[in-house]
């Protein structure tokens, strides 16, 4: 009867050693989130990049067959055509139950099409957008559920109470398993949490934000708040719109003309200022130290060392560049290692945890009184040895 309790083994791809999603969500996943914004065909005219479906059919494969499940899109990622090609690539290949999807709702999906004259109900976070945005995905996906759905960006113009109320009806329907949040104010988040808590709805069990090694505001007011609230986080911008790399990488798309897709904050700037050159020579000089030839997998380590249940979303159009993305998980950074990369571009907290400090240590102010001693905060995964 041995056999029958006898453990899978360890995987060789650490994709496969899955983990849980946060404190509040038990659901088991891979450490590296395939983001699929370039996954579609309709944004090409655009700079925005995008892949055709046997592209993007071969780049999810390798990503499953590494062993990843969780897939990052969104309603109006490549004017839905991302949705589409997940859900037709699930179905044809039978393991829409084995993966988890995460998609979003707030953005006007039906931007593109003609037909639709009015608008307005397409977007925003109220509830009537909500309806709209999940039914339409759940046929896109081919689905009858969605693993996450997250609240897109916060609208300022919805109230918490509906947002809420109108989520935990979704998961009541069996529409939605898990919900999260995106780009949205660390206290509206804070304060939907304990509206859920109070009210016995559905909570945010997961947090998506802006967040790499040389834009570091998540830190502020994001990191904190998830820890307290017991929220994963998906970090998106993880590799700085891809300025994240070596001199020998710039030159070599300087002679070839590949620069890379547009991004909504810096256009079709595609070479490094300083700052970005200086990141990307600390990077490579880990990289050296860890054993690495990639510097974009230290970055990704960089992020997944300084807090647990972080996620980060790896996107891109080629195989080469998820494997490399991959290799992360196999990176040990010490901690002189991370000192090292957070002093190449300087971040101050600001006001108020400049003087108070962000909670990991006890405020300074105590220690008049007393010696005192703070249980340790959880800690992320570090790498084994293998």
């Amino acid at each position: 009867m041995s056999h029958l309790f006898a453990a899978v083994g360890k995987p060789a791809s650490r994709l496969a050693r899955y983990r849980v999603l946060s404190p509040l969500a038990s659901v088991h996943v891979s450490p590296l989130v395939l983001g699929a914004m370039s996954i579609g065909d309709k944004w090409a005219k655009s700079g925005m990049g995008s892949m055709d479906k046997e592209s993007s059919f071969k780049l999810l494969d390798a990503y499953y067959e590494a062993g990843g499940n969780f897939i990052d899109t969104a309603n109006n990622y490549q004017d839905q055509s991302s949705e589409e090609f997940i859900g037709e690539w699930a179905e044809q290949r039978g393991i829409r139950d084995q993966l988890v999807i995460a998609t979003k709702y707030s953005t006007v999906y039906v931007k593109a099409d003609e037909s639709i004259k009015q608008k307005i109900m397409y977007t925003g976070n109220s509830i009537k957008s909500m309806h709209l945005s999940v039914e339409a995905s759940l046929k896109k996906l081919r689905t009858s559920y969605i693993d996450i759905l997250y609240v897109h960006w916060w609208d300022f113009a919805t109230c918490i109470e509906e947002v809420m109320n109108g989520l935990h009806t979704l998961v009541q329907q069996g529409k939605v398993l898990y919900l999260g949040i995106s780009d949205t104010p660390a206290w509206v988040v804070a304060k939907a949490n304990q509206y859920a808590r109070d009210h016995g709805k559905s909570p945010f069990v997961i947090y998506q934000g802006a967040w790499n090694v040389m834009s570091r505001d998540f830190e502020r007011d994001i990191l904190p708040m998830a820890r307290v609230e017991g929220l994963a986080l998906a970090p998106w911008n993880v590799l700085a719109a891809g300025k994240l790399r070596t001199d020998a990488e710039e030159e070599k798309r300087r002679q070839t003309g590949e620069n890379g897709r547009a991004t909504l904050w810096q256009g079709n700037n595609w070479e490094r200022n300083e700052k970005e050159k200086a990141m990307s020579a600390a990077l490579e000089k880990v990289a050296k130290e860890v054993g690495t030839e990639h510097i974009t997998a230290v970055a990704i380590a960089y992020l997944m060392q300084k807090a647990p249940y972080v996620f980060p979303i790896v996107g891109g159009r080629k195989i080469e560049h998820l494997h490399a993305n991959i290799e992360a998980l196999q990176i040990t950074l010490t901690q002189e290692h991370i000192k090292y990369l957070e002093s190449i571009v300087p971040f101050e907290l600001g006001f108020p945890h400049n003087i108070t400090g962000d909670g990991s240590e006890p405020c300074f102010m105590m220690f008049r009184a007393g010696w005192v001693e703070k249980q340790p905060i959880a800690q992320p995964i570090i790498p084994s040895s293998d």
